[in-house]
């Protein structure tokens, strides 16, 4: 059975992960000083080769808490190789830090620690995450291997045919190296026979009684309609009773994120539909004194171009060199958003209604060169600055188009539990001016729930190689 194998190959990743921080200590110490970069040589004007490696008797269980820590023993049949990469980089640096500390706080007692090279520490840090990710990232291209060829297989059974059926089936059939073969559904409702993706409706919910004796399944995967659910606790105990290991994959998955956020209320688990990291006070606090700052940075760094956007504002067309415009801002609170102009000046009537175009006769030829290169966007550094924008974040809309979207675009109305920004995920992804705004909120939904300083920072710097250039800007 899988599992038993699944217990052994835990097992071996553990032996190798131990041996992997031994040769990478080991290659360290060489590089350190036994190579032209040498400083110091060993027993002479440095500690013992024996005390140097008398460490590995710590920094090996240690890195092996933090592996297992990190979820590195958990399977790893449908993660993607980058997620097993992040936690080992993560599970490193944590460890890397926690030596130093250590170093720190017990200089002062054992002169050991005193003379013991950090230099040697970082290059094992670093020698240690290449070795490991390779050796990683090379059994899985083997288990990949394995099980396109049809080894190492998990076989399972869907109990309920429904949405979330058909999504694990199209997940399943689009990724082999996953090794799982799915050998049938059982449903009430679906006839006997009917096929998706080859796999096939082989009977009702009640022949489970009859199939998990046989013992011949690694999981059962429980993938009920909705109007199926007062069952589930049934399924459930029966499944648990024969011992295999089982999955319930939620009918409604559409509505939660794909990490969703739960919380304990004394015992009774509660699920948020919507995870907003930015609702977290220090999150909030370290994202508004970024903003603060670069606000500021900012508007020093470009008050000429903007003083010369303002001469031409005024040059190109009669009207004020400012366009304030409504927005719906945080908690769905109207503001006013401030641009260069770059149209004439038009009635309210015209500006509400009419949303710009290809070849708009209303955008000046200034103003088309301010929307193109998106200096136009530039006064809403002083709506970061006052708190009502931020420097990332989803685009702001217009309250009659907030009003239109919410209604036909599904989960529309999430992008304002954070506060708009002058770019974001959507916009550095090419969705900027007349382009889909489904897309846009599928990103703006990815950037709400998954939201880092880190992410911030990347949206930025992608800004400056992709976002000024706006060939949607008409």
């Amino acid at each position: 059975m899988i599992k038993d194998n699944q217990t052994l190959f835990n097992r071996l990743h553990v032996v190798l992960d131990g041996a992997a921080v031994a040769v990478s200590y080991s290659l360290a110490f060489l590089i350190w000083f036994y190579t032209p970069i040498a400083k110091a040589t060993p027993g002479v004007d440095a500690l013992s080769t024996e005390q140097y490696f008398s460490a590995l008797y710590f920094l090996i269980p240690l890195f092996l808490i933090l592996y297992s820590a990190t979820n590195l023993y958990t399977p790893k049949r449908g993660t993607r190789a980058r997620t097993e990469v992040w936690s080992i980089i993560r599970a490193n640096t944590i460890g890397i830090a926690a030596v130093m500390i250590i170093f720190y706080l017990m200089s002062g007692r054992y002169r050991t620690i005193v003379d013991f090279s950090r230099g040697l520490i970082v290059l094992f840090y670093l020698i240690n995450i290449v070795l490991t990710v390779l050796y990683r990232l090379i059994i899985r291209r083997i288990l990949y291997y394995i099980r396109r060829r049809g080894n190492n297989l998990k076989h399972v059974l869907l109990v309920g045919y429904s949405r979330a059926a058909e999504a694990y089936l199209d997940r399943l059939q689009n990724n082999s190296q996953w090794g799982y073969v799915a050998h049938g559904i059982l449903d009430d409702h679906v006839p006997a026979g009917t096929m998706y993706k080859g796999v096939k409706v082989l009977g009702e919910i009640g022949n489970l009684e009859y199939i998990l004796p046989e013992n011949k399944l690694d999981e059962i995967t429980i993938t009920l309609s909705l109007q199926d659910y007062d069952r589930l606790e049934e399924i459930v105990d029966m499944c648990e009773k024969s011992g295999v290991h089982t999955k319930f994959i939620p009918d409604y998955n559409s509505l939660f994120p794909s990490n969703p956020y739960t919380e304990d209320l004394m015992g009774l688990p509660v699920i948020n539909i919507r995870y907003v990291p930015l609702t977290n006070t220090l999150n909030w606090a370290v994202k508004r004194l970024f903003d603060i700052i670069g606000s500021i940075f900012l508007i020093v760094l470009f008050s000429p171009v903007m003083l010369i956007a303002a001469i031409g504002t005024k040059l190109s067309s009669p009207g004020p060199i400012i366009f304030k415009q409504t927005r719906i801002g945080l908690h769905s609170k109207p503001f006013t958003m401030y641009k260069f102009r770059t149209m004439v000046v038009q009635t309210a009537e015209d500006e509400k209604n009419r949303w710009t175009t290809k070849g708009d006769n209303r955008v000046t030829k200034f103003g088309h060169f301010l929307r193109s290169t998106s200096i136009d966007e530039m006064p809403q550094f002083f709506n970061v600055l006052i708190g009502q924008m931020s420097l990332v974040g989803p685009r702001p809309e217009r309250p009659q188009y907030v009003e239109k979207f919410r209604e036909s675009v599904p989960r529309y109305m999430v992008k304002h539990q954070v506060r708009p920004g002058i770019t974001g995920l959507a916009q550095v992804r090419g969705y900027r001016g007349d382009t889909s705004i489904r897309k846009r909120i599928e990103y703006d939904l990815e950037y709400i729930e998954n939201w880092s300083m880190g992410l911030d920072f990347r949206i930025l710097f992608m800004t400056v190689f992709k976002g000024f250039i706006n060939k949607n800007a008409y």
